[in-house]
């Protein structure tokens, strides 16, 4: 089947006002009114999840015995769904049957068609496979709208989130040749208001420092989003006087970012910080509040902190998974959906008066490897660049890479046979042409397949292990 023609994003402005509209009246809302939203989302979830939806229908045909209501349903009761299920059974956990997963895949594998709408009508949004398994995401005008009202009313830096009427140059720094969340959602702005065109900007981070220190100069953004570890390295390259950016906001998200990160970036470019938690699963799960307490979505979003066996913790603590249940996307719903992070709900709440829980997130905790010998200069390299290569180019998902030495690596999958060595081989390779494009001198790169990957301090596993 050939692809629709290009068009403008799905974007519903009527919608989006409504919204909006609601999400200001919640925002300052009590504990119990948040409640309400929820319950009433949940319920309109799950009733349109098994109307339309033949995977739940078939997940929760045993609960529904003698015409159960499915609004009856108590959520903790319901099944875990994970990606690997998700994703094989594409095709009947989407509402719209003319979404067909062999054609999405090849829509999604060019990359020429980022933030073009899939049947003319859906936004899609690929995972990045840190979990070890890639999927595929698609989002309605409904839930566009959604995540539109969260991100400009919710989040504190105003500069960024006013796309409309802002005439500061906003600049990504990420990696922009797939149909991530991020890169996405800049370019879906780019096409429904042309007039951003030159003021919002989307820079790889897989681009060698020199070069892309150069193209930040020549952009003088005065707003960056970009990753904590990317921050990290920028803010060495502006202490050193080779980034000369006049930056009034940075916003970050993607990783954790340590108060020792956000003291360095703050001090690099003199201009506040301000964090974020998204995944592509929900594209604003929760923000900073001017006190610094991230605070959940909660009046369309759940999550559900589980042990390994995905009973509950008390509140306070970090489960060993998260549950997440997006209460806006109703085309592909994610209801009890292991999101992998850990994450910590608070029960006390904010000083800033929010009745929005407050969460903490033990996200990716990857480390920035430094390499090169003693005494010369050394190539910094951010982890998620590293990652982003060898997914992209290797298709390696599960993976470890640790650093041994000053020209040592490490690279581990749990793979093994010879279907592991054939991977890491060409992961390998391709690792090692993106290390010599950065002015990386060789390296000598071990490959162990059959390897597990060894837990970080937070005890998630870590993908890029520096050298201590």
């Amino acid at each position: 089947m050939p692809f629709d023609a290009p068009s403008l994003p799905p974007f519903d402005p009527w919608r989006s006002a409504a919204v909006a509209a609601d999400v200001a009246l919640a925002t300052r809302a009590s504990a119990s009114q948040l409640a309400d939203r929820q319950a009433n989302r949940l319920a309109a979830l799950l009733r349109a999840a098994c109307e339309q939806v033949p995977l739940y229908q078939r997940l929760y045909k045993p609960l529904l015995a003698g015409g159960r209501d499915p609004a009856s349903l108590p959520l903790d009761t319901l099944p875990v769904l994970h990606k690997a299920e998700l994703m094989r059974h594409f095709g009947n956990a989407v509402s719209d049957p003319a979404v067909q997963l062999g054609e999405l895949q090849r829509f999604v594998a060019d990359r020429s068609r980022i933030a073009e709408p899939y049947l003319g009508r859906y936004v899609v949004w690929e995972s990045s496979g840190s979990s070890g398994e890639p999927c595929i995401y698609l989002q309605d005008a409904a839930a566009m709208a959604v995540y539109d009202a969260l991100e400009a009313v919710r989040r504190p830096w105003q500069r960024a989130l006013n796309p409309w009427a802002w005439n500061e140059r906003l600049v990504f720094v990420g990696a922009i040749g797939g149909h991530f969340a991020s890169t996405v959602s800049v370019e879906r702005l780019r096409r429904l208001n042309p007039m951003l065109a030159s003021r919002l900007c989307s820079v790889s981070f897989l681009q060698p420092m020199p070069a892309l220190v150069a193209e930040l100069n020549a952009l003088a953004p005065a707003v960056l989003a970009t990753y904590p570890s990317a921050a990290v390295l920028l803010a060495e390259e502006q202490m050193a006087g080779r980034l000369k950016l006049g930056l009034r906001e940075i916003g970050t998200g993607g990783e954790t970012l340590s108060a020792a990160m956000r003291r360095v970036v703050e001090q690099a470019f003199s201009c506040p910080v301000s964090n974020s938690y998204g995944a592509s699963e929900f594209l604003a799960i929760a923000a900073e509040c001017h006190h610094g307490a991230m605070h959940l979505n909660s009046d369309w979003v759940i999550l559900e902190p589980v042990d390994a066996e995905g009973r509950p913790v008390p509140p306070g603590v970090a489960g060993h998974t998260t549950l997440l249940t997006n209460l806006a996307n109703h085309l592909q719903p994610l209801i009890r959906f292991d999101l992998g992070d850990r994450v910590s709900v608070h029960a006390e709440p904010c000083a800033c008066g929010s009745a929005l829980p407050v969460i903490e997130v033990q996200g990716r905790s990857d480390d920035i490897l430094r390499l090169g010998p003693a005494g010369r200069h050394r190539v910094q390299v951010s982890p998620l660049a590293l990652c982003t290569v060898l997914e992209d180019e290797a298709g390696l998902f599960e993976f470890q890479l640790v650093q041994q030495g000053p020209c040592e690596l490490s690279l581990s999958t749990n793979l093994g046979g010879e279907a592991g060595r054939a991977l890491l081989r060409h992961g390998s390779q391709v690792l090692r042409s993106f290390l010599a494009g950065q002015g990386m001198a060789p390296v000598s790169i071990h490959c162990h397949p059959g390897q597990a990957a060894r837990p970080g301090r937070s005890g998630k596993r870590q993908r890029i292990v520096g050298w201590r």
